[in-house]
């Protein structure tokens, strides 16, 4: 591999290292129909999955080989945030009845399929027909003071607590361009291993992005507030949005940042991607 083509960046002093991984990564480049005939030989037969479009935090570096999705977020008349979950439905799908969430959002079939990878296929949140009231809530262990000290784990996130958007800092990176929560999703009541977990994020710049007329931009965000599926796409770990003062050293300290592989991720910057969704476990 010429040394140019090497994703990690430069400082880590990291190259690839496992066979494996340059091959799951190749994966992103090929063609969908070539993607979905090695998929079918390799995963294990379940409910849904197959080619999904979705939008997503860009990655820009590192060994990621593709955006994190985007949770479309909405504010209700009490100013409590909530990711929005299609309506679950009965289809037919390959001779046989499946439950299905799906729904045309901003110009595009968003659908429960976007969260299933890393795992995200078992999580019982996932399931179309879970029973789960969608309210974003605070995490347990956050990575953030203001948010170990001014609200508990399991509380629902509140507008009101992000009054301060537009000048928070941390000492990561630059102060004011968005404040940062880590909170779960569709989780609770269960087991830690089935947490959907989040980062999300209030910025200015946010909503000068939805205020310029984007149409999924304007139908996902809502006050400057965005959120991803916090899954890295390389190997699954949980990054972070000036979370860890190591960032700096890769110039991530305003992006959302995977110490694991130093993968990094633009949350300023939604793309539209598409990728191999992970079947669910058979219902």
């Amino acid at each position: 591999m010429p040394e140019d083509d090497d994703k990690y960046p430069e400082e880590s002093g990291r190259r690839r290292f496992v066979k494996g991984v340059v091959g799951s990564a190749s994966l992103a480049g090929i063609g969908t129909a070539a993607a979905a005939s090695i998929n079918s030989a390799t995963e294990p037969t379940g409910a849904g999955g197959g080619i999904t479009q979705y939008f997503g935090v860009e990655n820009t570096a590192g060994p990621a080989p593709r955006a994190m999705p985007q949770i479309p977020v909405e504010v209700d008349d009490d100013g409590f945030l909530k990711g929005i979950w299609p309506e679950p439905e009965t289809v037919t799908e390959q001779g046989r009845e499946i439950t299905v969430s799906e729904m045309e959002l901003g110009g595009i079939t968003y659908t429960s399929e976007w969260f299933q990878y890393c795992g995200g296929q078992t999580y019982p949140g996932v399931k179309p027909d879970a029973d789960q009231d969608n309210f974003l809530r605070y995490a347990s262990s956050p990575p953030y003071e203001w948010q170990q000290e001014a609200v508990e784990p399991g509380e629902q996130v509140n507008v009101e607590h992000f009054t301060d958007y537009e000048t928070w800092g941390n000492g990561i990176g630059t102060s004011g361009i968005g404040k940062p929560a880590l909170v779960t999703w569709r989780s609770q009541d269960v087991p830690s291993s089935g947490t959907i977990p989040v980062q999300l994020i209030r910025s200015e710049r946010i909503r000068r992005m939805s205020d310029r007329g984007d149409q999924w931009l304007s139908a996902s965000t809502e006050e400057g507030f965005l959120a991803n599926m916090n899954k890295c796409t390389h190997f699954c770990c949980v990054p972070g949005f000036k979370s860890l003062s190591d960032s700096q050293r890769f110039g991530a300290a305003d992006e959302i940042y995977c110490q694991c592989h130093q993968s990094v991720y633009d949350p300023f910057s939604i793309v539209r991607r598409s990728f191999v969704a992970l079947p669910r476990p058979d219902e």
